[in-house]
C-alpha cells in the first residue's frame, strides 16, 4: 500500500468532523503506511516522506489544534507536534492511555531550544518523580507554548502534586527523549533549577505545568507505559446530615452562627457547568443565608440583634412543622463606618495561573479598593513557596499605587500558605487601628502544600493569631484543587467568614454590595441554643449547620469560639419539628424516666404553652464577656398554612428544600424539583438584583441533570 493510497483512504473514512477515536485509528494506520513506504520505496521517494507526514498530521489535527501550534521550524513540526498530538489523542480517548514509546518522537536539541527568545529561559515546568527503568514515558512540551501561554492549544494534561514534584528550566526540555536510557539524565537535570519567587515575577511563568508522568500501578506490556492523570483534588468536609432527635432525651440544640456563602456559589458553578454538585459541597445553611432578606432589624446598636420566629406547616411532610428563626443584625450607617486596616493575602502559586483564579482575583480586589474610603489602608502580601510583602500599608487616597501593585501580580511556584498567613497577621498587627476594622483577606484556591499544611496545623496558627483582635475573610477561587475543607477550617477558627468567587458578579455582590457585612463586624462568637418543650414537641431536626454544631455546655463558655456577624448580616435557621402525637413521630416513648420529668413539667405552668425557647449569645468586638438575648416561641408565632407565612420566609424554605435535595437528605426524597420551583417562584418577590431568578434557573438545571 502506498502513502498516496493511504491518504485517499483516510479522506474517505475519517472526515474532519470525525471523533478523536476515529482520528487516533487513522493516525496509527498512517504511521504504519509511513513505515512500509520507508522500507520499500526508493531513496528519492524518501525525500518526500517528511512533507507527506506533515500533510497527514495537518489534515488529522487541524480541527482540534490551534494553527499557531504548527508555526515554527520544520524540525519542530516533524518532531514536537506528532509527539504532543498523538499523546493528546490518547488522553482524550480514555483518560489513562497506553502509549507506544516508538510512536512519540521527542528529541528537541539544546541548540534548537537556545534559539528561542530569552523569555522562555528560567520558567518552571513541573514533572513527577522518575518511573522505574524501562517504564518512563516523557512528554515534550512545545517551546511555542512556553513563549505564549495565553495562546496554549490545550490545557495541561495533569496538575501534579507539587509536594512530590520538582521544577526545571524550559531549556532542560532538550534533555528529554523517548528513550529509556535518556530518562535518568533528563530527570537529573530537572532537579537543578531554583523555585520561582512569589509575587511580582520578573518573567511570566508558564500558564500550565507540564503533564505529570507517573509510574504504572502494574507492570505494563513490553515497550509500553501507563500515563495517569492526577485525580481531582477538591476537598470538602465530610459531615452527615443532622439526625432526628427526641426531645425526651435531647431537648437542647446548640450551634454556632454561620454567615458564609461559599457553598451556594460552588453549587451554582457546578450546575451551570453541566454537573450535579458533590453532595459534600452542599451546606444548606450557606445556601439559605446567601440571599438578602428583609427581616426586621433592631432599632439601635445597644441591642444589636433581633429574632423573628415563624412556625408553619412543612411543605414536604404534612405531619410535621417548620420552626423558622430569622436573626437580623444592626446595620451600621456608611457615614459612621470605622476606618479599615486591610491586608490582602494573595496566593500567587502556579495553581492560580488560570483565568478564573488570579486574573479574577485581581479584578475582585480592584472592585473592593474602589469601595474603600480614602483614609482606609491596604497592604498586600503574597505567598508561593515563601512569603513576600508587595505593598506596605498604603492609604486608599493613593489608589493608583494600590491598583498598580495588584495589576503586577504574577503566578508561579508551589504553595506555602502558612508562612504567608504569619506575614499577613504581622503586617495587620503593625498597622492595627484601635476601634477600627483590622482584617486579613486571604484569597486562594486552597492548595497549601509547602510548610505546615494540614488543616490542624493551620487551624492552630489561626487560633493563636485571632487573639490579636484581627478578623479573617477567606475568598476561594477556581476549580480542580479547591480545598474547601481548609477554607472552612480557617474561617471558623479565625474570627472569619468564607465566600467563593466564581464570577466578577459574585465579587461585586460579596465585596461591594455586601461590603458592610463583609468587612465591619458587630459581634463575635455568636451562638444559638434552642430548647424544645417536651409537652408540645416530640422530635426535631436542625436543617444544616452540621459543621457548626456545639456542645450544650459550650453555649455559656466564653472561651469557646463561634461565628462572627457583620453589619446588617442576617442569619436564618430552620428546624423541622414533630408535634406531640403526630403520626410522623419516629421514636417510641420512654418506659423509664418519663414519669420523673412529668411533675416538673406540670408545675411549670408559666411555660406550659411554649413550643420552644431561643437563646443567643454574642460578644461585642473587643470584649471578652458575652451578652444574652432570649426569645420564647409559642402559638402566637404560628401560621395555619404555608401561604400565610411571610414571603421571604417561604422563599428561604424553598432554598432549604433545594439544598437538602442536592445533598440527598431522605426527608425530601418525595418532594420534587418542580414543587421546589413552584414554591420559590410564588415567593420570589421584587428581586432587585436577580439572585432569586437565577436560583429558579438552578432548580431547572438540577431537575434536568438529575434525570440523565
Amino acid at each position: 500500500m502506498t502513502v498516496d493510497k493511504e491518504l485517499e483512504k483516510l479522506s474517505r473514512l475519517t472526515p474532519p468532523a470525525a471523533t478523536p477515536e476515529a482520528r487516533a485509528r487513522a493516525l496509527a494506520a498512517a504511521m504504519q503506511a509511513f513505515d512500509t513506504a520507508e522500507n520499500n520505496a526508493p531513496a528519492a521517494q524518501g525525500n518526500a516522506k517528511g512533507w507527506r507526514q506533515s500533510s497527514i498530521i495537518n489534515w488529522i489535527w487541524s480541527p482540534i489544534m490551534n494553527k499557531k501550534f504548527l508555526a515554527g521550524s520544520a524540525l519542530a513540526t516533524l518532531l514536537v507536534i506528532p509527539a504532543a498530538g498523538y499523546l493528546t489523542i490518547e488522553l482524550t480517548r480514555n483518560g489513562s492511555p497506553i502509549v507506544d514509546q516508538t510512536e512519540i518522537a521527542g528529541d528537541l536539541s539544546k541548540s534548537e531550544a537556545s534559539k528561542q527568545p530569552a523569555a522562555t529561559v528560567g520558567q518552571p515546568v513541573t514533572i513527577a518523580p522518575q518511573a522505574p527503568a524501562g517504564n518512563a514515558s516523557l512528554a515534550v512540551q512545545s517551546v511555542a507554548d512556553a513563549q505564549a501561554p495565553q495562546d496554549k492549544v490545550a490545557p495541561a494534561l495533569a496538575k501534579p502534586d507539587s509536594s512530590q514534584t520538582s521544577e526545571f528550566d524550559a531549556n532542560d526540555i532538550a534533555a528529554l527523549t523517548n528513550k529509556p536510557e535518556g530518562s535518568a539524565a533528563a530527570l537529573g537535570a530537572a532537579k537543578r533549577s531554583a523555585p520561582a519567587a512569589p509575587g511580582i515575577a520578573p518573567q511570566r511563568q508558564l500558564a500550565e505545568p507540564m503533564a505529570a508522568i507517573a509510574p504504572s500501578p502494574a507492570p505494563p506490556a513490553e515497550g509500553r507505559v501507563q500515563i495517569q492523570l492526577d485525580p481531582d483534588r477538591e476537598r470538602f468536609a465530610n459531615a452527615a446530615a443532622n439526625p432526628v432527635k427526641s426531645v425526651a432525651t435531647d431537648p437542647v440544640s446548640t450551634f454556632s452562627a454561620d454567615v458564609d456563602s461559599a457553598s451556594y456559589a460552588f453549587v451554582r458553578r457546578s450546575l451551570t457547568g453541566g454537573a450535579m454538585p458533590d453532595p459534600l459541597s452542599v451546606r444548606v445553611e450557606e445556601m439559605i443565608n446567601y440571599f438578602p432578606y428583609d427581616w426586621p432589624g433592631p432599632d439601635n446598636a445597644d441591642r444589636p440583634f433581633k429574632a423573628t420566629v415563624t412556625v408553619m406547616p412543612t411543605p414536604w411532610n404534612h405531619d410535621t412543622e417548620l420552626m423558622h428563626v430569622a436573626i437580623k443584625g444592626y446595620d451600621i450607617a456608611p457615614a459612621t463606618t470605622p476606618h479599615a486596616n486591610l491586608v490582602f493575602l494573595i496566593d500567587v502559586s502556579g495553581s492560580m495561573d488560570e483565568p478564573d483564579k488570579l486574573p479574577l482575583l485581581k479584578s475582585a480586589f480592584r472592585l473592593l479598593v474602589n469601595r474603600l474610603k480614602p483614609d482606609d489602608t491596604v497592604s498586600i502580601v503574597t505567598y508561593a513557596g515563601n512569603a513576600g510583602t508587595v505593598l506596605t500599608p498604603t492609604r486608599v487616597a493613593e489608589k493608583s499605587k494600590i491598583l498598580s501593585a495588584i495589576d503586577r501580580l504574577e503566578a508561579g511556584g508551589s504553595t506555602g500558605g502558612a508562612e504567608g498567613i504569619e506575614a499577613a497577621y504581622d503586617l495587620a498587627k503593625q498597622g492595627f487601628v484601635k476601634d477600627g476594622v483590622n482584617r486579613v483577606m486571604l484569597a486562594t484556591d486552597g492548595d497549601f502544600n509547602v510548610g505546615p499544611s494540614s488543616d490542624e496545623d493551620l487551624k492552630r496558627i489561626i487560633e493563636e493569631r485571632r487573639k490579636d483582635g484581627i478578623f479573617l475573610t477567606v475568598l476561594g477561587f477556581g476549580r480542580g484543587n479547591l480545598n474547601d475543607s481548609l477554607m472552612q477550617t480557617l474561617a471558623q477558627n479565625g474570627n472569619g467568614s468564607a465566600a467563593y468567587i466564581d464570577t466578577l458578579a459574585e465579587a461585586q455582590k460579596t465585596l461591594v454590595e455586601e461590603a458592610g457585612s463583609t468587612l465591619f463586624p458587630i459581634a463575635s462568637d455568636v451562638k444559638f441554643q434552642v430548647e424544645f418543650n417536651p409537652e408540645r414537641i416530640a422530635e426535631y431536626r436542625l436543617i444544616g449547620y452540621e459543621t457548626r454544631a456545639l456542645k450544650r455546655e459550650d453555649f455559656n463558655n466564653d472561651r469557646v469560639d463561634a461565628g462572627d456577624i457583620g453589619s446588617g448580616h442576617s442569619v436564618t435557621a430552620i428546624y423541622e419539628i414533630t408535634p406531640k402525637g403526630s403520626p410522623a413521630v419516629m421514636n417510641d416513648d420512654l418506659r423509664y424516666g418519663a414519669a420523673d420529668k412529668a411533675p416538673a413539667a406540670a408545675a411549670d405552668s408559666a411555660h406550659h404553652g411554649e413550643l420552644a425557647f431561643v437563646k443567643m449569645r454574642y460578644k461585642r468586638p473587643g470584649e471578652d464577656k458575652s451578652a444574652l438575648i432570649t426569645t420564647p416561641v409559642d402559638d402566637n408565632n404560628a401560621v395555619t398554612t404555608l401561604d400565610a407565612a411571610p414571603q421571604d420566609v417561604r422563599f428561604s424554605v424553598a432554598v432549604a428544600a433545594f439544598g437538602q435535595k442536592l445533598s440527598h437528605v431522605a426527608a425530601v426524597d418525595a418532594y420534587s424539583y418542580q414543587a421546589i420551583a413552584d414554591l420559590a417562584a410564588a415567593s420570589r418577590g421584587a428581586d432587585a438584583f436577580g439572585y432569586r431568578s437565577d436560583f429558579l434557573g438552578l432548580i431547572r438545571l438540577a431537575d434536568g441533570l438529575s434525570q440523565r
